[in-house]
């Protein structure tokens, strides 16, 4: 995963706020994607297969590579490319490695801060200016203590705008905007819980063993394991993501 992540560095630091093209993948809407995105992604794929050929690999710019072995590589080369395109150093780089399904082990790495969080069977290390330390969630179980982030309210419009702002109502404070770097602070005990919707395997799968390696909790809505997307609660501690979930399930009845 290290030398992964080196590889994605070395397309993307250099092109960030370098005012590079974007491409919009869709139609209607704006998803937007640039040769960093795609170049960095190439280069992490070099490095997997050059180790475990056998292997499956998931990414978000690419065909997934089927295969018959247990193991799966998640990728998301750039996590936040609308951050990327705007200068915010809150994007990041995602590699995760999952088991028949689940994650074990997970990557995020932000090249232009110089922070890394790995999480590996259970533990989540930090890793910034040559240091190495132990992340840790809060202590955090209720959710009017809480500091909570989602990326956007957009991502809540339709069926869930009353679970988000029951959400929003409840908590201390909301934060928004921060893409994968928020599960990342969730897991170094800067913010208590992470609620979104809409997400895609690639966004969540390698935070998985971020979060749960630091003490954390994280699953869909209906709480199920996070791994393949779609909506998702992530707390510090499992005080926490029970009253989340028990509120966010409540909502949606009414």
């Amino acid at each position: 995963m290290l030398a992964a992540a080196q590889a994605a560095h070395n397309h993307t630091l250099s092109r960030f706020r370098s005012g590079l093209a974007v491409t919009n993948k869709l139609t209607e809407g704006f998803d937007p994607v640039t040769e960093a995105d795609r170049e960095a992604e190439t280069a992490v794929r070099a490095v997997i297969e050059s180790h475990f050929p056998d292997h499956a690999i998931i990414g978000e710019e690419w065909d997934d590579k089927p295969s018959q072995s247990p193991y799966s590589w998640v990728i998301d080369p750039i996590d936040g490319t609308r951050a990327f395109i705007s200068g915010v150093p809150v994007w990041g780089t995602l590699i995760g490695l999952m088991n028949n399904g689940h994650a074990f082990a997970g990557l995020m790495a932000q090249p232009f801060t110089g922070e890394m969080w790995i999480g590996i069977d259970g533990a989540t290390d930090f890793i910034h200016a040559g240091q190495t330390v132990r992340a840790q969630t809060s202590s955090v179980t209720k959710l009017s203590q809480a500091r909570a982030s989602t990326t956007s309210p957009d991502l809540f419009d339709g069926l869930y705008y009353g679970s988000w702002n029951a959400i929003r109502d409840a908590v201390l404070q909301v934060r928004y905007g921060l893409d994968c770097y928020a599960y990342c602070l969730l897991a170094s005990g800067h913010i208590d819980l992470v609620v979104e919707a809409g997400l895609k395997n690639v966004d969540i799968a390698p935070l998985v063993p971020i979060i749960e390696g630091a003490g954390g909790r994280v699953s869909t809505w209906d709480g199920g394991r996070a791994e393949k997307g779609g909506t998702c609660v992530a707390a510090a501690t499992p005080q926490l993501h029970e009253e989340a979930l028990d509120l966010l399930r409540r909502a949606m009845l009414d």
